[in-house]
């Protein structure tokens, strides 16, 4: 059974950090493009960090450009996202999710097929 599991989530303070977690199982992450994704309340679903396995190329978007990164453990078949610098636009329930592999920059939220339950990060003082 594919399954994604989110963690690391919490309250933080403007400025703070967080490490998001992503535990997949079920399936070997390093053949998917994976993504992060964050909604916010009446918001749409935004693309923020991705892995596009086809070229190991990593993709921010830039609203968290040079404080977030993105990274993935193939031993432990877990990706993290390291959040840096939180500001209180950043507040949000963030997903992960693995999709087809790609030879372009894939962001839309319907190019990717798993997703995890999400955990919540919320950033204010």
């Amino acid at each position: 059974q594919l399954q994604l599991v989110e963690s690391g989530g919490g309250l933080v303070q403007p400025g703070g950090s967080l490490r998001l977690s992503c535990a997949a199982s079920g399936f070997t992450l390093d053949y998917y493009d994976i993504g992060w994704f964050r909604q916010a309340p009446g918001k749409e679903r935004e693309g923020v960090s991705f892995i596009f396995s086809l070229y190991s190329t990593t993709y921010y978007h830039d609203s968290v450009k040079g404080r977030f990164t993105m990274s993935r453990d193939n031993a432990k078949n877990t990706v993290y996202l390291q959040m840096n610098s939180l500001k209180p636009e950043d507040t949000a329930t963030y997903y992960c999710a693995v999709g087809i592999p790609h030879d372009t920059i894939v962001v839309r939220p319907d190019e990717y097929n798993y997703w995890g339950q999400g955990t919540q990060v919320t950033v204010s003082s």
